[in-house]
């Protein structure tokens, strides 16, 4: 890769690089290495940029989905971080074309082998973040992987109340069991919702998480985001 690709590079993710030459060892595969001795391989790299991503989307998940379990969370942070979610990624940055390959690599296809590129996409991460710094990946992030696990994991009613009534100064919302109706199988919940004392949504439920999720969905239909 020489100093046109580098910038090139840089233009495409839109961050200068402070040690261009990290840049260059992400991109770096071994097979190219076992042609060009005083190359190196991004293998280290990809180590560190997988518990670096893993963390930044742990964090984003934590926060983007305040009321979901830790098993749910686990299996979105698992799709988001899987090989074709890193391979599409690296293919819409092109990156691709800038890796370098041993002689038999490239000529197996390996510029558009997804293992590859998404390997490449991790090596990436971890070069960004010792050149610079944990908050720009999370930005980097922010515009090429987050969007996609918004697009595909809708927040429950509770997680959307919650967001609106923070964004609102209005506080958190405080959910209670008004009522049980009945007994066994057919019994039911009432429960509701209220921010700052004041009663936002009543649900009814056979479950009290379905009856407060009801009392989510009410409130927010009368604050004017019942999508």
């Amino acid at each position: 890769m020489n100093d046109g690709d580098l910038n090139r590079l840089q233009q495409t993710i839109g961050i200068p690089f402070k040690d261009p030459g990290l840049l260059k060892q992400a991109f770096t595969h071994s097979s190219y290495v076992n042609e060009h001795r005083d190359a190196r391989h991004n293998e280290r790299l990809e180590y560190l940029g997988d518990a670096v991503l893993e963390l930044a989307v742990s964090e984003y998940l934590f926060r983007r989905f305040p009321n979901m379990p830790e098993g749910e969370l686990t299996l979105i942070r698992a799709s988001a971080v899987c090989e074709p979610s890193l391979h599409d990624i690296s293919r819409r940055l092109n990156f691709g074309e800038f890796v370098l390959l041993g002689r038999g690599e490239e000529m197996g296809g390996g510029r558009e082998r997804p293992a590859l590129l998404a390997d490449v996409f991790e090596a990436f991460i971890g070069a960004l973040y010792l050149d610079q710094g944990y908050e720009t990946v999370v930005r980097f992030l922010e515009r090429h992987l987050f969007p996609n696990i918004s697009r595909h994991y809708r927040l429950d009613a509770k997680s959307r109340l919650q967001q609106m009534l923070q964004q609102s100064d209005m506080g958190h919302p405080a959910y209670r069991l008004v009522e049980e109706i009945g007994s066994g199988p057919g019994r039911r919940f009432v429960c509701e919702v209220l921010a700052g004392g004041k009663p936002l949504g009543t649900g009814i439920g056979r479950t009290k998480k379905e009856a407060e999720q009801k009392a989510a969905e009410q409130a927010l239909e009368r604050l004017g985001d019942g999508r």
